[in-house]
């Protein structure tokens, strides 16, 4: 059975970012139903002149597969775009497990995650030799809890980059989490808010005054809360041995 539905990674804002397969589905799709609340709306000129177009923003599960499974029966061809990369944050594996229920085939395309478009406008890497080469993905708990043991407290003892998503309208609480979780007031916190679009604003600041600077900018959501001493321009970790001329690995032989 050929696939008729794909979850697309729509990147994180920059229309430019689409993975070449993404916009390929994209360009072909008899039904697109795509987050129009965090997707630039441009991706949908990639769409054919006679394509239908729903934005998912208001809609329920249920009124979202009921256009796939009628656009499933009529044989056509339905890309669901997701802002980001669909595997973090995404909410789609509600909507696979419909599908699954059904015998309905898809696919994922991956795409650029708004966590790697920040890092990408900060011109930083997330994991630096001697500083960190752990990076955490997680969020705040709020209307949605977290796991036992997977609190913003919790993950702070590990001293790693923490990738915070969904929480910038909670700044207060992540703060307090993170200091008594261990991380030093001074720590460098970077902001980034709707990353990549032409809109993005950037803040750096550090934990003890980032919640200030947060609240004087006005933005409330659609922004990334990066945390770690990799974070600091001036942070001077050790070089990669990488591309050290006396270090050997299976493609170079070192000089000494």
């Amino acid at each position: 059975m050929a696939t008729q539905v794909y979850f697309i990674g729509a990147g994180p804002g920059d229309p430019e970012l689409l993975t070449i397969k993404g916009r390929g589905i994209i360009e072909q799709a008899d039904v697109i139903i795509y987050a129009d609340s965090l997707i630039d709306s441009r991706v949908c000129s990639f769409t054919r002149s006679d394509a239908e177009i729903y934005k998912s923003s208001s809609l329920t599960l249920s009124e979202i597969t009921e256009i796939i499974f009628n656009a499933v029966k009529e044989g056509k061809t339905i890309a669901r775009l997701q802002s980001g990369d669909p595997s973090i944050y995404g909410a789609i594996r509600e909507q696979m497990a419909v599908l699954e229920e059904h015998g309905i085939e898809y696919e994922v395309i991956p795409g650029v995650s708004s966590l790697f478009a920040a890092a990408a406008s900060l011109k930083t890497e997330l994991t630096i030799p001697d500083v960190s080469q752990t990076v955490i993905i997680t969020r705040m708990e709020g209307r949605t809890s977290v796991p036992e043991g997977e609190s913003l407290r919790s993950l702070a003892a590990h001293q790693a980059t923490l990738a915070i998503f969904l929480s910038l309208g909670m700044i207060e609480k992540v703060v307090l989490e993170l200091l008594e979780g261990g991380y030093p007031s001074q720590t460098p916190v970077a902001v980034v808010y709707r990353a990549s679009w032409e809109d993005e604003i950037m803040l750096r600041a550090t934990l003890k005054d980032v919640t200030k600077r947060v609240r004087t900018l006005g933005i409330k959501r659609q922004a990334l809360i990066l945390v770690g001493s990799a974070l600091d321009p001036a942070r001077k970790g050790c070089r990669s041995r990488l591309y050290s001329r006396n270090f050997s690995h299976g493609y170079r032989q070192g000089k000494l």
